[in-house]
């Protein structure tokens, strides 16, 4: 008899079930310290040995001993300057009132050339920048310090010098820069254009360095696809792949992509094992967790030399990050959220990395900032938050979180620094002090700090800022945490569109005398829907609310709280709690998607995102979306040209163009 669809769907349910619980005796949590000692105690944490280069392709490598010179830098006495090798005795009595006068010798001493004779008492020698020094010479007068004095019949020609020198004056000693056997450069020194420049001078052509650890690369997961290829609803592009491939590099080893391998346990245990055989360190992201379909640890799991030794960390992001040692060689599976993939792989990946490469542990940063909105945390795991750094008015800096989740692949780019909230807090409060570990090149300050509502206006004006070489950091925190900042003197700059509920006026009524007001441009906010839901064919704006709110079938998509947009849909919806008010998104493109993709019925939203994902549009109102500026920042050269830019006929003409209103 063919199963009903019931059957299939109790059966893969239990099947799902059944699977999830063969997996739980993997997912043992251990502590961040514990997960790490357990991982090291089973590798060799060592370089990996060394190899030989030639000098034009040693940038970027670690030095893998010591290197001494066998030759004297410069190898000779040089001359620094254009000029005239002489004897400093014959010029001590030299005054511009009465010159002593030496006669020249007859030859000339270009770089290259040896001198053929010594210098002689009363005469001097033409030399060019970087001669031998004569013997017998033992400074060099520059020749803008001399008088040339032409021969005559019976003499030969000279020059007047009307100071005197000190012994060794322009003159670079043999041995002066680099002596014979001397250590010039120490193990462990990564090699840039100066290191280069040094081996060149000591005449290395060959460099000794330590191997460069080879790093399989692989995503796994059926919903994965590659960048550049056409996708579907419920796939996702492969983000993880190339950012790790990125990373490895980054830390000067060699990454060996390869590319995505399906939720298929025959084609993952054949990847897995090639990648063991042919490189050093195997790192794949996705299939740590308990699910049917994670079988990336299973895959691992086969390993017994030690195979896995943690599945489960006590961190937030990167609980199932599994960490494998197999015939000496480190195999982690990275979670597959971006931001749970970076923070392990560099929390747990990158010091081996580091160590098989022979680099020396990084020297991490780290700044006191303030705290200015509460977080609670979930107990039992340490908890990193990203957060992006602003200059607070009375001096120290603020560290606004980026609370966008451990899927998102932006957060770590965005990202100043992290910090740390212990296992066992529950809530740090606003205000609290902490130390903020800094990422990347995050202590150079952007020229602006641009804090509130989000909008696709605003990402072109900071587009054309940067073209101009302004550069802005931008936080899309909403209208109203936008305001508290400005006023707070957190940022630069807030892009806010809050209506005052008794006037009706927009931004001004907010604005007090601690800020400046800066028009921006209009933009219509309207009932977002798809053109093809019957349910919204002839209605307006104020009926298809209606509508929403009596049908429990047709699910609203809601904004976050303290948002301009949310603030609107609240006024208009009174008492109404329709179905889906409590999903709740950071952005109106988030709201498009949701209702695009038919995870959501309706939602509020501006017009411009409504066209770019072809919806259905019911207009509400315009509002205005306005910027206010600390009236103390407003007259810095970054926020002038940001407010002159608001009033450029050419950027209100692409701003129209764009569906806003100038």
């Amino acid at each position: 008899m063919t199963p009903t669809d019931p059957d299939i769907i109790v059966r893969r349910a239990a099947d799902f079930l059944g699977q999830a619980a063969r997996q739980a005796q993997f997912l043992s949590v251990v502590s961040r310290d514990e997960a790490e000692a357990r991982f090291h105690r089973h590798l060799s944490l060592m370089p990996l040995g060394e190899e030989t280069v030639p000098l034009a392709h040693c940038r970027g490598r670690v030095l893998a001993r010591d290197l001494a010179a066998a030759v004297d830098v410069p190898g000779f006495d040089r001359s620094n300057v254009d000029g005239f090798a002489v004897r400093a005795a014959d010029l001590e009595d030299a005054r511009p009132d009465a010159p002593r006068r030496l006669r020249l010798s007859r030859q000339v001493l270009t770089p290259g050339q040896v001198p053929r004779e010594a210098l002689a008492p009363g005469t001097a020698t033409v030399i060019a920048t970087g001669g031998m020094v004569p013997r017998g010479a033992d400074a060099v007068v520059m020749v803008e310090r001399t008088v040339f004095i032409e021969a005559t019949p019976g003499t030969d020609p000279a020059v007047d010098v009307d100071r005197p020198l000190a012994p060794g004056a322009a003159i670079s000693a043999a041995g002066s820069d680099i002596g014979a056997g001397e250590t010039v450069l120490r193990l462990g020194t990564v090699l840039g254009s100066r290191e280069v420049a040094v081996l060149a001078a000591i005449g290395v052509g060959e460099v000794p360095v330590f191997r460069r650890p080879r790093v399989v690369v692989m995503s796994t997961g059926d919903e994965l696809v590659r960048s550049g290829e056409a996708i579907r609803t419920g796939q996702v592009y492969d983000s993880n792949g190339p950012m790790l491939a990125a990373a490895v590099e980054e830390l000067g080893c060699i990454a060996v992509p390869f590319g995505i391998v399906r939720d298929d346990p025959a084609e993952m245990a054949a990847a897995v094992d090639n990648a063991v055989e042919s490189a050093d360190v195997v790192l794949l992201s996705g299939g740590t967790s308990k699910g049917a379909g994670d079988i990336a640890c299973r895959t691992v799991a086969r390993f017994t030399d030690p195979g896995i030794v943690v599945h489960g960390v006590a961190l937030k992001p990167g609980k199932p990050l599994c960490l494998a040692v197999t015939q000496g060689k480190p195999v982690v599976i990275l979670p597959g959220f971006p931001t749970s993939a970076t923070f392990t792989f560099h929390e747990f990946v990158a010091p081996v990395l580091r160590i098989l490469s022979g680099l020396p542990a990084p020297r991490r940063e780290s700044r006191a900032a303030t705290l200015p909105v509460r977080l609670v945390s979930e107990p039992g795991r340490t908890e990193y938050v990203l957060v992006s750094l602003t200059e607070r008015p009375e001096g120290g800096l603020a560290a606004y979180p980026i609370g966008k989740g451990s899927g998102a692949v932006t957060a770590f780019s965005q990202a100043d620094g992290f910090f740390a909230i212990p296992a066992q807090t529950e809530v740090v409060p606003a205000g609290s002090e902490t130390m903020v570990t800094i990422i990347g090149s995050a202590a150079e300050p952007a020229d602006l700090t641009i804090i509130g509502s989000h909008c696709l206006g605003l990402d072109h004006l900071v587009g054309v800022l940067a073209r101009e070489g302004v550069t802005a950091k931008v936080l899309s925190v909403g209208s109203t945490a936008g305001l508290t900042a400005a006023k707070r003197g957190e940022c630069d700059i807030a892009g806010i569109h809050l209506m005052d509920p008794v006037t009706g006026v927009y931004n001004q009524p907010y604005v007090d005398g601690t800020l400046r007001l800066m028009r921006g441009y209009g933009r219509l906010q309207g009932v977002v829907h798809r053109r093809d839901d019957a349910r919204f064919a002839g209605l307006d704006a104020a009926g298809a609310i209606a509508m929403a709110c009596g049908d429990p079938d047709c699910l609203m998509v809601n904004r976050n709280a303290g948002s301009g947009t949310r603030l609107l849909s609240d006024r208009l919806l009174g008492t109404a709690r329709p179905a889906g008010y409590s999903h709740q998104t950071k952005s109106h493109n988030a709201v498009a998607a949701a209702i695009a993709q038919g995870r959501a019925d309706w939602g509020v939203a501006i017009e411009t995102v409504a066209k770019r994902y072809g919806l259905g549009f019911l207009r509400l109102q315009a509002e205005e979306y306005d910027f206010v500026a600390p009236a103390a920042r407003f007259d810095r050269p970054p926020v002038r040209r940001f407010a002159a830019l608001l009033q450029d006929p050419a950027v209100r003409a692409e701003l129209a163009r764009m569906g806003f209103a100038t």
